[in-house]
Parts: structure tokens; C-alpha cells; sequence
């Protein structure tokens, strides 16, 4: 066991909570790229504008669910090696996994522009939203190879053991994005193009950091080493990962869902009220996914090492956390709507009244959600990946597209806003049957 690998300690309520802290504010950062971009669109080229960044986020989606399956899955492959004390592969896997995320992220740049347009029609963006869609997309498009070494690089410090550097990195991005937005869309009036440079701009101090870290220090747990290509790792960090690239590929499929539900019973006003709510959605969840993935190493780490006193120990501290912060969240949401609403648009607009309207109905998933995403992520770190894609599967696709298609057929626009706390309800009962089936298996 090496020394200098902060995993191997010993783990209490008030450190595991230290630990997972960068994380979760990393998150939280990383979650007001979006939400930035949306109130300077919507404040400097309106609520049309807002609707219409909206209906290319299915495609960013994409994108990180694809990022976040190599990182979630490669840590605890990574993590599980290291506590095995295998750390010479670990580090070749760690090489690997970061050259092809870069790679990827060139597929996604060279062919999401070269078939832009059939893909925006595809999503459903309206002739108001055009120009703006696609100027927004193409730039999101060609940095997108920064935009996955960001994703890998912000969950793999954790795994480094430096999740204060990758803290570090997102204040850094998120800093840079809020400035620029400012400056590009105020003084420099360059519209929705300027938003989504800043935001580009953004991603790209995370991975410059992680490139030159993993680089040049050689006294970490984890640096870059010369590899050869694994395609069976590849496909277990896949496999693993699976959970979490399915819970952001249904959010690009509910989002299109809500998007087009929204347009039919609202129009571009009625996407924009959607996009407002889901804002309050990123940055909550950012709360369960920063701490889910905060802690994922050092689970792997004490299940690789067979040190059981120390799992179950852990796994009672992130229990009661999650419960802790859904009762959190939930208050939060009702206090801070109001205000946060007029950030975005003027009081007695008909976005604010939409959004009014429904809010309340939404914010009831937020007592519910944390339970199923600690739930998923806590199966991919014991390197069960089909419970945990199951989990997240039933969750955010199954259960929301099936409430999404019949709850507005009986309860028109209300069953829209309803069919996120339902489906959430629904994923707590799936999370709860597989954690008491898995304490058996996994001694948590």
C-alpha cells in the first residue's frame, strides 16, 4: 500500500465529508456553466434565446454522458487496482482512459459539425430558434475535446487524490466563464456566440491543469505513463460506467420530451420555463452527483483492499448525508424561487408565470432523487455496473418518458410538470430493493 495515496486512510464521518467537499462544490460549479450561459442569454438576447440553447442540450448530453462513463467508470477500476496495490496498471489505465476521451471528444467535434443541421432539425428547434441554436452549437461542437478531458480530468483528480486541485480547476473555469459572459455578451454584444466562447473558454482550464499535472508530477498516485492500448479494460470501464452515461443520455431524451411537450402546449415561452426549472435541477443534483462521486474512490479503494468495517462505516455516513440534503434541498428550492426567477426573466412575464405555476409541482423530486443517485453510483464503485445502470436506467429513462407521455394525456400541462416527482417516487423504490438486496452480496 503506498503511503502517498490518500485513499488508504482511514475514513470518519467529518473526513469522508472533507474529502467529498471539493467534489461536490466541483460539481456545483461545473453546474453553473449552464446555468450562467442561460441568465446572460436570457437577460441580454431574451427568453427566445434562452428556449433556444435549450434545444441543442440533448446534444451536450450526449457528450458528457459519454465523458462522465469513461471517468466514472475508469476511477473505480483505477481506484479498485491501486487498493489492490497493483498501481503500475492503474496508472497505464489512467493513460489510456484520458487519450481516448480526447479522442472521442475529435469524433464528436469533426462529425457533430459536419452533420449540424440535420441534427438541430432533428431536435425539434423552431424557425424563432434557429440562427441561435446553431451558432451556440457549432462553437459547444468544435471545443468538445476540452469539454471530455474537463469531464475525465474533474472525476480521475478525485481518484488522484487531489480533489482540492480539481476544486481549484472549476473555480478557475467557473471564474472565467462568469467574466467572459459578461464581457463578450455586455461591452462586446457578440450575442449567444459570445456565451458559448466563455463557457468553451471555460472547459478549457480544467484540462490545460490536468495536462500539465498529470504530466509533470511523477510523485502522485496517478500520472501519465507510456501505455499500450486495453481494449478489456476499455470495455469493464464501459461496462461500468454505463450507469452514468445512461442517466445523462435520458436526460437528453427527457429534455427533447419535455422540449417538444412544451412547445405544443406553451410555445418557445413554455421551453424557456422548463429551462429555468431544470437550472434548480442541475445545481441539486450537482450536490448528490459531486458527492456520489467524491466518495466512489474510496469505496473502490476499501472494497479492493476486502477492509468491510470501513465500508459499512462509510456506507452509514452517505446514507444519512443523502437524506440529510433531500430534506435540504427541497426547503432551499421553495426560499430562493422567487429571486432566482426574476433573474432570468422580469415578474408577471408569461415565462414567470409558467414556471410559477408548475415549480412547485417539479421541486418535490428533489426530496426524492438523491437516494437513487447514490444508489447507482455506489454499485458502479463496487464494480457493478448492471445494478447500477438498472438503477439509473429505471430512474431517468424508464420511469420519466413513460410519466412524460401519460400523465399530460389526463392532466394536460400539470401532468409535465408532475411526471418528474412520479418517476422519481417510482426510482427510490427500485435504489431501496437493490441496496437491501446488495448489503449481502457486499457487506456494506
Amino acid at each position: 500500500m503506498e503511503q502517498n495515496n490518500a485513499l488508504a486512510r482511514k475514513f470518519n464521518a467529518a473526513s469522508l465529508l472533507r474529502f467529498a467537499l471539493p467534489n461536490i462544490a466541483m460539481m456545483m460549479l461545473l453546474s453553473m456553466y449552464t446555468i450562467v450561459d442561460g441568465m446572460f442569454i436570457s437577460r441580454f438576447a431574451g427568453t427566445t434565446a434562452l428556449s433556444a440553447i435549450n434545444m441543442s442540450y440533448p446534444l451536450n448530453c450526449l457528450q458528457m454522458a459519454t465523458g462522465i462513463m469513461l471517468g466514472t467508470g475508469g476511477s473505480a477500476i483505477i481506484a479498485r487496482r491501486q487498493g489492490e496495490g497493483r498501481t503500475d496498471e492503474a496508472r497505464r489505465n489512467f493513460t489510456m482512459l484520458i487519450a481516448v476521451a480526447l479522442g472521442i471528444g475529435l469524433i464528436f467535434a469533426v462529425f457533430g459539425n459536419l452533420f449540424l443541421n440535420p441534427i438541430l432539425r432533428l431536435l425539434g428547434t423552431s424557425e424563432l430558434q434557429w440562427a441561435d441554436c446553431r451558432i451556440y452549437t457549432r462553437i459547444q461542437l468544435v471545443f468538445a475535446p476540452m469539454l471530455f478531458l474537463q469531464t475525465a480530468f474533474q472525476i480521475l483528480f478525485v481518484t488522484a487524490g487531489k480533489p482540492g486541485l480539481g476544486l481549484l480547476t472549476s473555480v478557475g473555469g467557473g471564474i472565467t466563464n462568469v467574466v467572459l459572459d459578461w464581457l463578450f455578451m455586455g461591452p462586446m454584444n457578440m450575442g449567444v456566440a459570445g456565451a458559448a466562447i466563455a463557457t468553451c473558454l471555460g472547459y478549457c482550464v480544467p484540462s490545460i491543469v490536468g495536462l500539465v499535472y498529470f504530466t509533470k508530477n511523477r510523485t502522485g498516485s496517478l500520472y501519465f505513463v507510456p501505455f499500450k492500448f486495453d481494449g478489456e479494460t476499455l470495455a469493464a470501464a464501459c461496462g461500468n460506467g454505463s450507469s452514468e452515461m445512461v442517466s445523462n443520455i435520458a436526460n437528453a431524451i427527457t429534455t427533447f420530451v419535455f422540449n417538444t411537450l412544451f412547445m405544443r402546449y406553451r410555445g418557445e415561452d413554455g421551453v424557456a420555463a422548463i429551462t429555468i426549472a431544470m437550472y434548480f435541477q442541475f445545481v441539486f443534483t450537482a450536490v448528490y452527483f459531486g458527492f456520489s462521486m467524491g466518495v466512489a474512490p474510496v469505496i473502490s479503494y476499501k472494497f479492493g483492499e476486502k477492509n468491510i468495517p470501513q465500508l459499512r462505516h462509510i456506507f452509514r455516513i452517505c446514507m444519512t448525508f443523502v437524506l440529510a440534503c433531500s430534506l435540504g434541498t427541497y426547503v432551499l428550492s421553495w426560499l430562493t424561487l422567487e429571486p432566482a426567477l426574476t433573474l432570468f426573466t422580469p415578474r408577471g412575464s408569461s415565462v414567470y408565470e409558467i414556471a410559477m405555476h408548475g415549480f412547485p409541482i417539479y421541486a418535490v423530486s428533489f426530496l426524492l432523487m438523491g437516494t437513487s443517485i447514490f444508489a447507482s453510483s455506489l454499485f458502479t464503485a463496487l464494480s457493478d455496473g448492471l445494478v447500477s445502470a438498472i438503477i439509473s436506467f429505471s430512474r431517468t429513462l424508464v420511469f420519466l418518458v413513460a410519466m412524460l407521455l401519460l400523465l399530460p394525456l389526463i392532466l394536460q400541462e400539470t401532468g409535465i410538470w408532475l411526471a418528474v416527482p412520479v418517476a422519481e417516487a417510482l426510482g427510490v423504490m427500485v435504489s431501496v430493493f437493490f441496496l437491501v438486496k446488495g448489503r449481502k452480496k457486499y457487506q456494506y
